[in-house]
């Protein structure tokens, strides 16, 4: 068996994070190497343990959950975020996205998912739960880009739209230019022209945006 991979639980109910705990701790990959009750003792914890994922409510005392994302990112960039909140809503979920969580997930969802999403997380990929359903995904650009009459996806490439697939598929920029037949500086150009007509910035959020866009089967 392999070395289990490090998790950090950020939630501020202790029934909710014990409850984690033990199920995180069951498993034969997994295991929980720290807890924070708010934000800023997450951040300390990010800096501390260096975890594989650091999981992480929204709505914790101290400071908030998209301010915490951008810190531990920033302290440690190889950690993996995976959000677990009771908010579904567009107002929550592109924000944490493109602040950097690499997963998101609703508090009601069952353990099988929560163990599915984690792991899909921690081999590099997104992952988005089912709940979060496409009509918030369209209505979310729809929203912010409304004031104009071209919306952003009209305007991206033939070209963009394969690689945003791929993306979202979990392929790196040079298996992306491998895969295209072109080179990874110009893969790198096509990927940042991307995020830049759609406005999204992680590839999380990419992912999210392929899904709602049926690019993807569902994960």
């Amino acid at each position: 068996m392999g070395t289990k991979k490090r998790v950090f639980i950020a939630e501020d109910h202790t029934i909710l994070r014990e409850g984690l705990k033990s199920i995180l701790n069951s498993t034969v990959d997994l295991e929980v190497i720290g807890e924070a009750e708010d934000g800023r003792e997450a951040i300390r914890g990010a800096d501390q343990y260096k975890p594989d994922l650091l999981i992480l409510d929204l709505t914790m005392p101290k400071m908030n959950g998209l301010e915490a994302i951008k810190e531990i990112k920033k302290i440690s960039p190889t950690t993996r975020i995976m959000i677990l909140t009771i908010h579904d809503t567009e107002e929550y979920v592109f924000p944490a996205l493109n602040a950097g969580a690499d997963g998101y997930l609703l508090k009601y969802s069952h353990q099988d998912e929560l163990l599915k999403g984690i792991r899909v997380v921690l081999e590099g990929k997104s992952y988005l739960t089912p709940g979060i359903s496409n009509e918030i995904i369209h209505g979310y650009l729809g929203e912010k880009k409304g004031l104009k009459t071209k919306s952003p996806w009209d305007t991206v490439t033939k070209q963009e739209r394969r690689i945003l697939k791929l993306i979202a598929e979990g392929f790196k920029t040079k298996e992306i230019a491998d895969y295209l037949c072109i080179s990874p500086k110009t893969a790198a150009k096509h990927r940042a022209n991307l995020m830049e007509k759609l406005d999204l910035h992680t590839v999380a959020a990419l992912t999210a945006f392929a899904i709602g866009k049926g690019l993807i089967d569902e994960q």
